[in-house]
């Protein structure tokens, strides 16, 4: 039988599916290791693209978005011990405007305190958190538009610059790859940034990080008829007063004095907290240095109502962990919602070892 007589075999035929597994393994990827598994069930769905219907546009965009995600994660993956905070903000601020003075003194300060910094690459407030920490400790991550084709002349032909065709995959390494979140003032862009990563941690859709809202106005970002200020009562006014978002939801942005207090507040944050995952429906807080009983038992009263059943607890690394084994934790059966409030945990946890 020639090879163009062959039959076309089912995507879940055991000839396919054992021939799958046998390619994962031949590149090092057990199927029986959760890596392995994620591997595996990626080449499954690959396989099904095409006897499902798929056109060359669906698979041309898929292609791409995973060689993207690909690289950049390959990119990022080198600098992964380290903290780095998305700046957002408008491509069209003038370099002697307040607003990129202080975004270059604000990247100046996190990189200073030992943090790398993420921007779109273009010019503006992009450039800005580019010119503050300098090209060693920047990361660009651009997008390819018709009328800005070229990265800002910090980032542009280093190794840490990475160009998007897509949006939504850009936005996923920004989200991602981000220990924290500045936005200074900006247009469309800016706030779609600031409302997708306010939706997403709102949502437990990403993990927690600190959000400060700061300008270069001279009285500071909450001067009268601030650009910040006005962002903060259009969502007081029209979203939290019809009930479209919590009271414990305006937790999850801060709108900073200045550079200094930008800074402070996303320090603070990291202070004794250190990240989060689930294991199950357990949410496992990881922390610097423990706590004590008495603080184990103030957050148990005072934050009740984000757990499902049983109490918090202090604990070592559940055995499916992997990360960060030696740290302690701070578990318990969450109700998976009421993310303002998990955002008030947090803070009191830090203040606790204050």
């Amino acid at each position: 039988m020639t090879r163009e007589h062959e039959p076309i075999l089912d995507p879940h035929d055991p000839v396919v599916t054992d021939a799958i597994d046998n390619l994962a393994r031949s590149v090092g990827a057990d199927p029986d290791t959760m890596e392995g598994r994620q591997i595996v069930e990626m080449l499954q769905t690959t396989v099904k693209l095409l006897p499902e219907g798929r056109h060359g546009g669906e698979l041309k965009l898929l292609n791409s978005a995973l060689k993207e995600l690909r690289y950049a994660f390959n990119v990022f993956a080198d600098y992964r011990p380290t903290n780095k905070i998305s700046i957002f903000g408008s491509a069209r601020t003038p370099e002697e405007h307040p607003d990129y003075l202080a975004a270059v003194a604000f990247a100046r300060t996190m990189a200073a305190a030992g943090w790398m910094i993420i921007t779109g690459a273009g010019d503006g407030i992009m450039k800005a958190g580019h010119e503050g920490p300098g090209r060693e400790a920047s990361f660009g991550v651009a997008i390819r538009l018709p009328f800005e084709t070229t990265a800002n002349s910090i980032i542009a032909g280093d190794e840490k610059l990475i160009n998007f065709r897509y949006f939504f995959t850009r936005k996923l390494v920004f989200v991602s790859q981000s220990n924290a979140v500045a936005l200074f003032p900006g247009g469309f862009g800016t706030q779609d940034e600031n409302f997708e990563t306010l939706t997403l941690i709102q949502t437990g859709k990403s993990a927690m990080v600190p959000i400060v809202l700061l300008s270069g106005d001279t009285d500071g970002a909450l001067a009268p008829n601030g650009y910040w200020l006005e962002w903060q009562s259009y969502v007081r006014e029209q979203l939290l007063e019809r009930g479209m978002i919590n009271p414990e939801d305006m937790e999850l942005f801060h709108l900073a004095k200045d550079e200094e207090d930008a800074a402070n507040h996303i320090l603070h944050f990291y202070r004794n907290y250190h990240s989060q995952r689930y294991v199950g429906r357990d949410f496992v807080m990881r922390l610097r240095t423990p706590l004590t009983e008495e603080h184990i038992e103030a957050l148990n009263e005072q934050f009740g109502d984000l757990i499902e059943s049983g109490k918090m607890v202090q604990c070592a690394a559940y055995d499916s962990e992997r990360e960060f084994r030696d740290l302690p934790r701070l578990a318990f059966h969450h109700t998976r919602r009421d993310w303002g409030r998990v955002r008030m945990l947090i803070n009191a946890v830090n203040d606790m070892s204050a």
